[in-house]
């Protein structure tokens, strides 16, 4: 039977002392772990050794052997044998032996033999394991100065080693590797990496951090890439730690028609973190400009729970990012920003700025710079009961140009826009559980307004309104268990909008949904407010099934006593009567979800639609969707538009998985971008291969067909967290 020890005794003490704090030492994952303990002393974590038999030899040699184990910490030793001679210090082990800390190290050895200093020795058939995927196979491994193993005649891998001696996927053979366990980083002498067994490149010299490291500065996974627009070309990004909270990658960008440098700092705070980033380019398309773009984005915890968020963008020209595949983009937005959220109270201030990159805009006339300020509260008074909302917002925005505004167009107005409004909210339960709410408020609307003669400078507008809205919900079970949800509701309106005229710069584009539909103004800003009485009706239906499939939906409409002129035609919200509102959505068991919303005139035809669907299964990842939209000339669209989109992937085994996306312009009858990619990834290397083709072009941009490649070897880089699968020993 095993023989379990505590160390209290001082032979055996002697020994773990002795023991454990080396594999301490040899596991290199922390500085305490580095520091050997003096001969005699015991260490502070409490030590246990477990064997079949421990005893003193006739020489004066403590001896432990049959199936030895020893514990300490998270530092577990195995060995068939541990004979330690006191009076020359030398500790023998005879394997085979197994030493683990933490799951992240773990050293396998037929044999070792070190000092009493625990910093010098040598471990025959040693093998070294990080993280349970990078192992280092050696003839024999030497500790040197407690700090160094020096590994002797080494193949490093991170794929599975197969028993019939078959040649891993890849491997690195070097005649020395030495791991410096306080830097964390392994040296390698008169290196091969080979693939199959076939020598592919040679190194005589080559640093890798171990695994272990989180980060390490050296060069990240190179990538290769072929477009029409730059030709074949090569990014190498190198990474560099200035400090514990901060970071650079250099990323050199060679192709035949340029050269590219780009640049990403990160710097994390105590209270928040920065990224910047940016490139610098020469290239054919423009050879006599220098091109580039920078971005600037970061976020902090700043006094009272407040919070400031900044997001810088700029670009020397309106191609460059197309011309890149950096962004599709056709307007730059920069924004800064300060808010604070809390359970009944909002406090938000925003400054944006815009810079066009579409042919058919002047910069001079949009809103370049736009100031933005929202408070919201909510109150819960007692003597009346109910909610009281109350919401302040203030906008301002400049446009470059000083040339009067038009009827059509906006050209040089600027605007500043003070609102206010004051609603309150009470609910009750009627007989027959009819769902009762009502609502009442009261708007204040203040413009500034300049360089437009159509308006006066100064306008304020008053604006009184209340609705009454009934819902009365049913539910039934069905035989098969089904519970379904019919929801009638119907909404009495009225809001009366008193005072100036004032342009219409905000809510030109209107949305008309579920999100809105009882709303007491569907624009989406107060610079327009809806005006009359309104009658709004429709009903809410849902299913859900005992064998886990849904389905919802609404129909409604809006009817008016008089037509909204703010409201384009496309919109559905124009005239005196609403188009039909018909919206749904289904969810199946296979995690297919589909979700469709259309709108239908007084003559069933539609005016627009839109049809999404999502599929994610253990295989199969997809999302699409389709949108249809009639001609409108007030939202910028002289004919109808049609798009399909489509983006997912298909795991075609465990390690191969290929992708596809596509946009497709259904009226104009062709793709405005698609894209191809094939993946492969197992325990020890990633292979991703892609193409993608823009098939748009304005008077800056020509269409473009981009590839990609890119070969990482799994191991030396920090984890993704994805579960790979690990190939099979008995396939080729």
């Amino acid at each position: 039977m095993p023989k379990t020890v505590n160390f209290k005794n001082w032979r055996r003490g002697a020994l773990l002392s002795t023991v454990v704090p080396l594999w301490l030492s040899l596991s290199a994952i922390s500085a305490a772990s580095q520091t050997a303990v003096p001969q005699g002393e015991s260490v502070d974590t409490p030590a246990m050794l477990v064997a079949d038999r421990v005893f003193v030899s006739p020489d004066r040699k403590l001896v432990a052997e049959g199936n030895v184990e020893a514990f300490q910490g998270d530092v577990r030793l195995q060995a068939r044998r541990i004979t330690y001679d006191r009076q020359t210090g030398l500790l023998k082990m005879e394997g085979p032996i197994r030493i683990d800390q933490s799951g992240s190290i773990t050293v396998l050895a037929t044999a070792a033999e070190l000092d009493s200093g625990l910093r010098n020795g040598i471990l025959r058939g040693a093998r070294m394991v990080f993280d349970q995927q990078v192992q280092l196979a050696a003839l024999q491994m030497t500790r040197v100065e407690g700090r160094y193993s020096q590994l002797y005649k080494t193949a490093v891998t991170s794929c599975d080693v197969c028993s019939d001696g078959s040649a891993p996927l890849w491997q690195i053979r070097a005649e020395r590797i030495t791991h410096d366990q306080t830097e964390r980083q392994l040296y390698f002498e008169g290196a091969q990496l080979l693939i199959k067994d076939v020598p592919v490149f040679y190194f005589p010299a080559l640093r890798l951090p171990d695994p272990t490291l989180e980060r390490a500065d050296g060069f990240l996974t190179p990538s290769l890439f072929s477009s029409s627009n730059l030709g074949v070309g090569l990014k190498l990004p190198y990474f560099v730690t200035i400090g514990p909270d901060k970071d650079l990658t250099i990323t050199p960008y060679l192709a035949g028609k340029t050269t590219t440098l780009e640049l990403r700092y990160r710097q994390a705070f105590r209270t928040g973190n920065i990224e910047i980033s940016g490139a610098f380019s020469r290239d054919d398309i423009q050879p006599d400009d220098g091109r580039g773009f920078l971005s600037a984005a970061g976020r902090f915890d700043i006094w009272r729970d407040f919070k400031l968020e900044f997001d810088l963008n700029t670009v020397s020209d309106d191609a460059y990012l197309a011309d890149y595949d950096i962004s599709d983009t056709d307007r730059i937005r920069s924004e800064l920003s300060i808010s604070r959220v809390r359970r009944d109270q909002l406090i938000q201030g925003n400054i944006y700025n815009y810079k066009t990159l579409r042919d058919t805009e002047n910069q001079d006339f949009i809103p370049s710079t736009i100031l933005t300020g929202t408070f919201e509260h909510r109150l819960f008074p007692k003597h009346i009961g109910g909610e009281l909302r109350l919401k302040l917002n203030a906008t301002q925005f400049t446009r470059k140009s000083s040339l009067d505004a038009t009827a059509t167009d906006p050209n040089g107005r600027d605007v500043t826009r003070v609102s206010a409004d004051v609603i309150w909210l009470r609910s009750w339960i009627l007989p027959y559980g009819v769902e009762t709410n009502w609502t009442v408020g009261l708007g204040l609307d203040s413009f500034a307004l300049s360089d437009d003669g159509a308006f006066d400078n100064d306008a304020t507008r008053v604006t009184p309104k209340t609705a009454l809205t009934f819902r009365r919900p049913m539910t039934r079970q069905t035989a098969s268990g089904a519970v379904q949800v019919l929801e009638p509701i119907l909404q009495v309106g009225w809001t009366d909008v008193n005072g100036d005229d004032t342009p219409n710069e905000a809510s030109n584009i209107s949305e008309y949904d579920q999100g809105n539909l009882l709303a007491l103004s569907r624009f989406p800003e107060t610079d327009a407010r809806e005006d009359g009485k309104t009658l709004i009706y429709g009903v809410n239906f849902s299913h859900f099934d005992t064998s886990g499939w849904y389905a919802t939906g609404t129909i409604a409409q809006i009817r008016r006593d008089e037509a909204q002129p703010g409201f384009t035609l496309s919109s559905g919200l124009d005239g005196q009567n609403s188009n039909l509102l018909v919206a749904g959505q289904i969810g199946l068991r296979n995690n297919l979800t589909l979700t469709a919303r259309s709108i239908f005139d007084e003559e069933w035809s539609v005016s627009k639609a839109e049809f999404r669907g999502d599929l994610n299964r253990d295989r199969v990842s997809l999302a699409g969707s389709y949108l249809w939209l009639q001609a409108d000339p007030a939202e910028n669209r002289a004919q109808e538009t049609s798009e399909l989109w489509f983006d997912g992937s298909y795991a075609l085994n465990q390690t191969w998985r290929a992708g596809a996306n596509m946009r497709y312009d259904i009226t104009d009858g062709r793709a405005t971008r698609a894209g191809l990619g094939l993946s492969y990834r197992n325990e020890c290397v990633t292979l991703d291969l892609s193409v993608s083709r823009r098939y748009t072009s304005t008077t800056s941009v020509e269409p473009s067909t981009d590839f990609g490649f890119t070969l990482s070897l799994n191991g030396f880089s920090v984890k993704s967290g994805n579960t790979t699968s690990r190939r099979s020993c008995s396939k080729t």
